[in-house]
């Protein structure tokens, strides 16, 4: 007897998730059974998850589905990032350096990972001020299989924070295509952990956080009501606008404007390009945190959006120089993922159309006029698609958002008023929620532009951001991670 209580009480302790953790505290009725099977299926709040709930429910923890389609979504991002965004930038960039960039990967992966496991979890989502979360969640403690209702009521936590985790990692990997080819592989990191504290994780938690300063679709108490659905704001702005900033620091890549400076690979890009799009439908549709109504339109949105802009990009190479190129194609494509991200929730079809056709025309010209007459070395053009392409999403976003597509922007007239009834954004939007827009806009550049030029300005009297030019004439791959992406046979 002895022997099964030991056992028992092994098995108890040892689960991750005790058996009591689900238990109803009574047994609810048949009517209150049913209610919490309509929630689920409608990705809605339990009875028993209202304050003061005199009976819990029997599904109480995560939904099944809400979970697998979560986890699939989360591994998704991350493919954008390994293989997908390390070989399209991999692929652009000389053949003595395409290591460097897979390096870069890599290596930002695995710092940002520590970072948000330590407290980067906690300073974007849990309770703090409107600026900065707090430290409940430091080290993931009560990260674990229940929900957070904050942000989904059927969604395990620890799922919740992995698939936020790959967004955390993706966003300063955008900002190396800037550098690409010049920058040593210590200040890159030293630069991005300092960075994801500067810039990424206040910016992610006004506009994501529970209390977000910028919240306008989940904090009742937000002070500009702006809304970015996947990440327009706080994953293309804040890496696009750093990297203008930091490639201005790095200065021009010995033989710029003088010497070929081809991308070695675009076999490797087109690849890296599809993978890309391929995972964005979980960054996109799994940003609606279920897979339900709202996210099968962030999916549609999403490519009709990248697929205009992909022809809408290659047709103006076909106008303008009687060619069009794969690079083209693959950059219309890239462009036009940016400028759906944040509207992706909120626009109709047509709307994710207008998106695409805009997305072809603004950072097409961004990359190829403007980076001339301004003259900075934004290496493989990540100024041009992801801060130009998510200013102009953020800004359409504005436009084109619609109560219709996504009811959590609806004005609640009678029952219970959502946070977007009680901040005023249910009444703007379709009439001035751009002004809203604008303002995110305008923060988020600040924070980019100033914490950007501040952190480089130390990294660089520290310990120096460019390489020796030596090492740059004969590559970062053989110098810098002593291999090479080729061997000649």
């Amino acid at each position: 007897m002895m022997r099964v209580f030991l056992l028992t009480a092994i098995i108890a302790f040892s689960s991750p998730l005790r058996a009591e953790t689900f238990l109803p505290s009574a047994s609810p009725s048949l009517e209150q059974r049913v209610a919490d099977l309509e929630a689920y299926m409608n990705n809605s709040a339990r009875g028993a998850d209202s304050a003061n709930a005199p009976i819990a429910s029997n599904i109480a923890g995560p939904g099944p589905a809400s979970n697998a389609w979560m986890m699939t979504c989360a591994a998704l991002v991350l493919f954008m990032t390994l293989p997908g965004l390390a070989l399209f930038y991999g692929g652009l960039v000389r053949a003595k350096n395409v290591l460097s960039v897979l390096a870069q990967c890599l290596g930002i992966a695995g710092l940002v990972t520590i970072l948000w496991w330590l407290v980067g979890y906690s300073l974007v989502f849990s309770h703090g001020s409107p600026f900065i979360g707090g430290f409940k969640f430091a080290f993931l403690r009560g990260v674990d299989g229940r929900p957070n209702a904050d942000y989904s009521y059927w969604l395990s936590q620890n799922v919740f924070a992995m698939y936020q985790l790959m967004f955390a990692i993706i966003t300063p990997a955008l900002i190396i295509g800037a550098v690409a080819e010049r920058m040593k592989f210590a200040a890159v990191l030293v630069f991005v952990g300092v960075w994801m504290f500067v810039v990424y994780f206040p910016i992610a938690h006004m506009v994501w956080g529970i209390d977000g300063w910028m919240n306008g679709v989940w904090n009742p108490a937000a002070k500009i009501t702006a809304i970015d659905f996947a990440g327009g704001t706080v994953v293309h702005m804040t890496s696009g606008w750093s990297a203008l900033v930091l490639c201005i620091l790095l200065g021009h890549r010995l033989g710029f404007k003088k010497e070929i400076m081809a991308p070695h690979s675009m076999v490797l890009c087109m690849v890296g390009t599809g993978l890309l799009w391929v995972g964005w439908y979980g960054f996109n549709a799994g940003s609606a945190l279920a897979p339900d109504g709202i996210a099968a339109n962030a999916f549609m949105s999403t490519t009709l959006a990248t697929a205009v802009a992909s022809f809408t990009w290659a047709m103006l190479e076909y106008a303008l120089r009687g060619k069009p190129s794969v690079l083209g194609f693959c950059s219309g494509a890239v462009g036009g993922l940016v400028v759906i991200t944040p509207a992706c929730g909120y626009v109709t079809p047509s709307g994710a159309v207008i998106i695409g056709v805009t997305a072809g025309i603004v950072p097409f010209f961004a990359c190829t006029k403007l980076k001339s007459w301004l003259g900075y070395d934004d290496a493989l053009d990540t100024f041009g698609v992801h801060a130009v392409g998510g200013t102009l999403g953020a800004f359409l976003t504005g436009l084109l958002a619609t109560a219709s597509v996504n009811p959590n922007l609806l004005l609640t007239i009678a029952g219970p008023a959502n946070p977007a009834t009680v901040n005023g954004l249910a009444r703007i939007v379709g009439h001035t929620l751009w002004l809203e827009q604008l303002k995110a806009i305008g923060i988020t550049i600040v924070f980019a532009v100033v914490g950007s030029a501040i952190i480089g300005a130390i990294v660089r009297g520290l310990i120096g951001l460019r390489i020796a030019p030596e090492i740059e004439r004969q590559g970062l791959d053989i110098n810098q991670h002593g291999e090479e992406g080729y061997i000649p046979s």
